[in-house]
């Protein structure tokens, strides 16, 4: 059975508990109804995905009947993270302008065979943002940076799967801001053990969506939308996400299990949207930072860091503008960590 089958939006609105409830969410992203009939989380729910995904699809079909009559309203700012503790957190990097600029940042050549096999890192998956959370650093001169991606989340997956198997294992597909902490990770990376400190808590968007909720926008195992990026209400980004990457997301997938099954629950992030076109703009400080020394800004004028009080909002829309996910609108604080 392909797990995305089904047309489902689901988010997870806060209870006081860990793992919050699990909720349906209205096409227009206005009304939830419960689905603790079906499953009590999301977890719940993709541990058992043979069995919810119908159940949560016939309370879906009978909310459309009924115009979704009776529903609670939906709010963004309710929600936790939709997995707002994850089994795995692995992230790639498979846009090929994101490579070209962050090595240049790095003074690195792009890493042998980069187009040839995916890279990825092992993320902090304990603790996930909601769409709403703060940013919250120890210190601004750690270069606090955004990085808008699209991920997708995973029923079970055995070892050995190959790339068109491991698109039957994508259950539902999510943008998020994958914080970067820039001076840190040189130093971590130059150490010859990726990077740790560098990559704070990720933030999710409220609504977890079905790959049959994209329709034609899940095109080539990846999700053909607008991502667009906002800095204190300017406009940073509007990029395309399924345009310029090297592997699709049934190829990240086969590498991460080549020799080991992933469990359900997994989340599989592309990497951080990148286009070529300067047009564009850019879904991360770093590479908007790498473009204006290209062009010969000094340093002293280059694009800064998010500081204390900063607003990032990121929103992904299908072709007909409307919002896929809801938008993730945060803001950054500095907190001074206790001794």
């Amino acid at each position: 059975m392909k797990a995305g089958r089904y047309p489902l939006r689901l988010a997870t609105l806060a209870d006081g508990s860990r793992d919050g409830r699990l909720v349906l969410v209205s096409p227009d992203l206005r009304g939830c109804v419960p689905a603790g009939a079906v499953a009590r989380t999301l977890q719940d729910a993709l541990d058992d995905w043979e069995r919810a995904a119908p159940g949560l699809d016939a309370l879906r079909a009978r909310q459309d009947e009924a115009h979704w009559a009776g529903a609670e309203p939906f709010a963004p700012d309710r929600c936790l993270a939709p997995l707002p503790r994850a089994y795995q957190w692995a992230d790639a990097s498979v846009y090929r302008n994101h490579a070209r600029l962050i090595y240049q940042w790095r003074k690195e050549p792009i890493p042998p065979r980069y187009e040839e096999v995916p890279m990825v890192y092992q993320g902090g998956s304990d603790v996930m943002l909601s769409a709403t959370e703060d940013i919250v650093a120890a210190e601004a001169s750690h270069d606090i940076d955004l990085e808008a991606e699209i991920a997708v989340v995973t029923t079970d997956v055995p070892m050995g799967v190959d790339a068109a198997r491991a698109l039957d294992h994508i259950a539902l597909v999510v943008l998020l801001n994958d914080v970067s902490l820039r001076g840190l990770i040189p130093g971590e990376v130059a150490r010859g053990f990726g990077f740790y400190q560098g990559k704070p808590a990720t933030s999710f968007a409220p609504v977890a969506v079905s790959p049959a909720v994209l329709g034609e926008a899940w095109r080539g195992a990846m999700a053909d939308l607008r991502v667009r990026v906002r800095i204190n209400g300017a406009p940073f980004g509007d990029l395309r996400s399924g345009e310029e990457a090297v592997f699709h997301f049934g190829q990240i997938i086969a590498h991460l299990a080549a020799t080991r099954a992933l469990g359900a629950g997994t989340i599989v992030g592309a990497g951080t949207i990148s286009n070529a076109d300067p047009v564009a703009g850019s879904a991360c400080i770093t590479e908007a930072r790498v473009r204006q020394m290209l062009d010969g800004v000094p340093e002293t004028q280059l694009h800064p860091y998010l500081g204390d009080g900063d607003r990032v909002t990121i929103d992904a829309v299908d072709h007909a503008g409307r919002s896929v996910f809801g938008a993730i609108d945060q803001r950054v604080r500095i907190a001074p960590a206790s001794r």
